[in-house]
């Protein structure tokens, strides 16, 4: 039988990571609106005042964004506070933190 290594889609697809954490300027509270291509379930608004709130948008926007959706809605203060809580594929979290060490050590 021929050895094959199953390949999961996580572990090719492209994920957008922006040159400097200083270009994230989303807000740091408040309601956010989730854009459909970041996230398609049915309650696209989180509360930014909730840890519930940021984690899923964190998590939705990190897996799923484009580079302008991470300038948007990602905001560079919160995302080194929640990091560490936030669950991401392990590509996701491995490209950042190599990218931005600072990520690695909050």
């Amino acid at each position: 039988m021929e050895d094959t290594k199953r390949v999961l889609f996580q572990d090719i697809k492209p994920y957008a990571v922006p040159s400097s954490l200083d270009d994230l300027h989303g807000p740091a509270e408040g309601l956010l609106h989730l854009p459909r291509n970041v996230y398609w379930g049915p309650t696209s608004t989180v509360d930014l005042s909730a840890q519930a709130g940021i984690s899923k948008a964190y998590q939705a926007v990190l897996r799923e964004g484009r580079e302008i959706d991470l300038v948007v809605l990602l905001n560079r203060d919160v995302l080194l506070r929640s990091w560490a809580g936030l669950m991401l594929p392990d590509r996701v979290r491995d490209l950042w933190e190599t990218r931005f060490p600072e990520l690695a050590a909050a």
